[in-house]
């Protein structure tokens, strides 16, 4: 049996009224992958701060190793041996340091001496990014990188600490296939190595290819464990949620009049341009790995970027937003996929987070703010996307990172448009919370077009009238969401099955 690396009984805490861990009892493995899934708001969070040194508990006890473990700060937590990587990206990279500061911040923070070799401290660095497969450049600020690159400085600067436990929040939601991968293969070796590794995730690609034990968490508590092979994936998400998952039925409407037409348009100098065509009513989810042109796509709609080539109509008038500011005038909204860093203000409340891109319709006599008016669109929001909160002025970070996603997401479906592009809508969110922003993507639709950003395949199912792939700057496939070859969608996903043969028309 393996040697237990950490050992939590009776654990408990509270903020104010509101008992988030109630009697938590859990053991971590040693040498084993333990899964932990639970609904946004069951504590996981909660229960990872403890371990990390961010909150102290209220009651109860941890043992690492078999002696009292209680890190007064995140830096006692590392020096023990526990390493976490946070969902959040930026809590795990310093953006205005480079590369190599950034592999070595925790050893530097620990040096006495005040001179530092700049030439040995590279060699280190590259020595820790080779050791996790990581091709980069460390003198590059790491504000320069992509999101799927500072989440890989990230693991590999926890690497380098030698864990006895390391906790990884959501790991993969914003790595390509091939950086997943060579994830799942540092997990593996450390695996072999003795670590405890504390894996959050809902994905079941994840899932089934890493854990050796599913632990499932609901109100506080520990609800559900699954250890013996085969493991009881849907015992686990019904001990997660309290019910069973209903499987989802799309119900695909007729086809609408052209929002959105493009012609001959081209991401990059090196891509093939294509031709597309967004119809009123419709959900299109547009799918492809990191890297893809997804987010290349969304940011020439919303006018962060222009294209290099190629002629967009709104409507049936030609469409060539400046900025962000001339998409929303035309009624081309986008919700950004980064939340922490792209769509909520940490510092508003509920309320301010809703009507932030709309505040001139709230605006009454000598500019000044229709309270009501702008009280009454939030509660209408609060309730239309199911947040759970006290009220709408409750502060945006006292929620769960799936309440604050639908506040993301809702502030946008609030507002009459005729484009909405949701870039990751359901990143950091649990199964129920993903059906609950799919419901009211769904039910809103019909007045509009949607287009929705994922990389995960199952949640391009559960939300789509029609799903098209997107490979190299370019679409590669398109599919009706009704008995679809999963083999050829996967293959174009990967780019092992080339969409050129396929003719344009099946993209309108």
């Amino acid at each position: 049996m393996p040697e237990t690396a950490i050992a939590i009984r009776g654990l408990t805490k509270a903020f104010g009224r509101n008992a988030v861990l109630r009697g938590i009892d859990l053991d971590l493995p040693a040498g084993q992958v333990t899964v932990l899934m639970g609904a946004n708001g069951a504590g996981k969070s909660t229960l990872v701060k403890v371990l990390c040194g961010v909150h102290r508990a209220d009651a109860g006890e941890v043992r690492l190793e078999g002696r009292p473990f209680a890190p007064a700060s995140p830096a006692a937590a590392l020096r023990a041996g526990v390493v976490t990587v946070h969902q959040n990206i930026n809590d795990g990279v310093v953006p205005d340091l480079d590369v190599a500061s950034n592999l070595l911040l925790d050893a530097l923070a620990e040096r006495r001496d005040i001179f530092l070799n700049a030439r040995a401290m590279r060699e280190e660095a590259r020595r820790i990014a080779a050791a996790v497969g990581l091709e980069i450049d460390v003198t590059r600020p790491v504000a320069g990188l992509t999101l799927a690159d500072r989440q890989l400085v990230a693991i590999a600067r926890a690497m380098a600490r030698r864990p006895k436990l390391l906790i990884l929040d959501e790991p993969t939601s914003s790595l390509s296939l091939t950086e997943a991968q060579r994830l799942f293969a540092l997990v593996d070796r450390l695996r072999s190595e003795g670590v405890a590794i504390l894996y959050i995730s809902h994905r079941m690609s994840d899932i089934r290819r890493l854990a050796d034990r599913i632990v499932s968490m609901r109100d506080g508590q520990i609800s559900g464990l699954s250890e013996t092979k085969p493991l009881d994936y849907a015992g686990a998400v019904r001990a997660m949620l309290g019910h069973e998952i209903t499987e989802v039925d799309i119900t695909i409407p007729p086809p609408g009049r052209p929002v959105l037409e493009a012609e001959g348009l081209q991401l990059r100098a090196e891509a093939l341009a294509f031709d597309l065509t967004l119809r009123e009513g419709e959900v299109v989810a547009i799918t492809g790995l990191v890297g893809s042109g997804k987010s290349e796509l969304a940011a020439v709609l919303f006018g962060l970027q222009p294209p290099v080539a190629g002629r967009l109509t709104l409507d049936g008038r030609a469409f060539a937003p400046g900025s962000p500011g001339q998409a929303v005038a035309s009624g081309v909204f986008l919700s950004a996929k980064d939340r922490r860093t792209n769509a909520v203000i940490p510092d508003f409340d509920i309320q301010k987070n809703l009507t932030l891109p709309f505040t001139r319709r709230y605006s009454g006599l000598l500019s000044l703010m229709r309270r009501a008016a702008e009280r009454a669109a939030a509660d209408r929001a609060i309730v239309d996307m199911g947040v759970v909160c006290q009220g709408p002025r409750d502060g945006i970070m006292t929620l769960s990172g799936g309440n604050q996603q639908k506040v993301v997401v809702g502030r946008w479906l609030a507002e009459a448009s005729r484009l909405l592009i949701l870039d990751e809508p359901f990143q950091g969110v649990d199964i129920q919370a993903r059906r609950d922003i799919c419901r009211r993507i769904r039910d809103s639709a019909p007045t509009r077009t949607t287009l929705v950003l994922c990389a995960e395949i199952d949640e391009a199912l559960e939300v789509a009238d029609r799903i098209l792939v997107m490979s190299e700057h370019r679409l590669a496939g398109s599919h009706r969401n009704e008995d679809i070859d999963l083999n050829l969608l996967m293959a174009q996903v990967a780019g092992t099955l080339s969409g050129a043969a396929q003719s344009m028309e099946e993209y309108a």
